[in-house]
């Protein structure tokens, strides 16, 4: 496709080692900024604006609801679930690409993670009306997800005016991290407790792309877990008739 601009094998892994394993293992997370250029960039953006504009993006959901408390007042987002081959997702496919690429760099340098699998990619927008994400942990109770990685859409962005910073408080440390949306950044980050954080409130529409990796191994036993569960659900539903 004529907007893709080539980037190097060799780019890549220099990218992956010199930056994002360092700064993963030093201080939990890391970003890349200018990551795929202006050309591609401009191409990803438009697909997901004409995914905002054809009303594909729903409300994000929260993992487990709270009687009383307004979803909204949690997360403000909406969101759409897409592996990149749908049609119009061209440029997304090219990006999620170059992630893997860069994450298969990184995974064998991050101590014993087996990283092999990602989730689809979370298309988010936050409108732009104070909507924001309440202090998080993407994955507290060993779900798989080892990393996060965010890819920002935001031209212009002023976070003065804006608003809209992913704030990383890294656990155990005195310092927190204050992440701009800035358009073409890539930003990784360890998806345990290490890294609790909030999206703040927003004041013009902020986009972004996130995905994340599963170690194989704690994937594999959250599975196992989940079925056992099921399993023993259905085992007192039908006894206890």
């Amino acid at each position: 496709m004529p907007f893709i601009e080539h980037v190097s094998d060799a780019d890549v892994e220099r990218l992956a080692l010199q930056r994002v394993v360092p700064a993963l293992l030093t201080y939990g997370f890391s970003y890349v900024d200018g990551l795929l250029g202006e050309l591609a960039g401009d191409a990803v953006l438009e697909q997901v604006k004409e995914m905002h504009r054809s009303g594909a993006l729903q409300d994000g959901r929260l993992a487990g609801s709270v009687p009383g408390i307004h979803r909204r007042s949690i997360r403000g987002d909406k969101i759409a679930w897409v592996s990149g081959s749908e049609r119009g997702c061209e440029a997304i496919s090219f990006l999620l690409n170059l992630i893997d690429k860069l994450v298969s760099v990184c995974a064998g340098r991050l101590g014993n993670k087996a990283i092999r699998e990602r989730s689809k990619a979370m298309v988010a927008c936050y409108p732009g009306n104070g909507a924001g994400y309440v202090k998080h942990v993407d994955n507290p109770n060993g779900d798989g997800r080892c990393i996060t990685c965010i890819y920002y859409l935001n031209k212009n962005w002023n976070a003065k005016e804006h608003g809209g910073v992913l704030r990383i408080f890294p656990e155990g440390k005195s310092y927190v991290a204050d992440i701009k949306p800035l358009f073409d950044r890539l930003l990784f980050f360890w998806s345990d407790r290490r890294n609790p954080h909030e999206v703040q409130p927003s004041y013009s529409t902020r986009y972004a792309i996130t995905v994340w990796y599963f170690d194989a191994e704690e994937r594999a036993e959250a599975k196992r877990r989940f079925r056992d569960l099921t399993a023993s659900t259905g085992q007192q539903g039908s006894s206890s008739s």
